[in-house]
């Protein structure tokens, strides 16, 4: 099997991007009536691991094809390296040539609520590390209600990404 060379460990992934909750100071909401303003001006900073990843692909054995999913879960660790989420999430192949193309949706499950993105990752099959990509932040839950804004990931090592996470940006 070929790696997952663009996992969203969110946008994210992820992933990671991908989302340190506890230890990050958010901005001032400007709306604080209202529950999807809680988070609104914040950027913060992730750790993203592979935990676990699985792939289906169309041509076992072959070439990388249109149609090949990656699914994978990954850690997210806060700048002090406390855990505190993970991701899960499932990429689809949808262009081999070019150095190909992915389609990623990634939930980023964290303390006070989750945050859903999508997005593409560009040049995933490209020799060398994972390229950096940028994902939509399409909604959420709890803390995180009508959350939106990106999430920026890049490959920091071998398995792992540090995602940079701007909500309502």
């Amino acid at each position: 099997m070929r790696p997952l060379r663009a996992a969203c460990l969110g946008t994210a992934t992820a992933l990671a991007t991908l989302l340190a909750c506890a230890p990050v100071a958010a901005a001032a909401a400007t709306d604080t009536d209202s529950a999807h303003a809680k988070g609104r001006g914040r950027v913060f900073t992730l750790i993203g691991r592979l935990a676990e990843e699985t792939r289906f692909p169309v041509n076992p054995g072959g070439a990388p094809a249109q149609g090949d999913r990656a699914v994978f879960r990954s850690i997210l660790f806060d700048q002090d390296g406390n855990q505190v989420g993970e991701t899960g999430g499932t990429c689809t192949t949808t262009q081999v040539d070019n150095g190909g193309v992915e389609e990623c949706v990634v939930t980023y499950n964290l303390p006070g609520g989750q945050l859903s993105s999508q997005g593409m990752v560009i040049g995933f099959l490209n020799p060398g590390p994972p390229p950096s990509f940028d994902n939509g932040i399409t909604g959420g839950t709890g803390d995180f209600d009508r959350a939106r804004g990106m999430i920026h990931a890049d490959t920091i090592a071998p398995g792992t990404r540090r995602f940079t996470i701007d909500l309502d940006h």
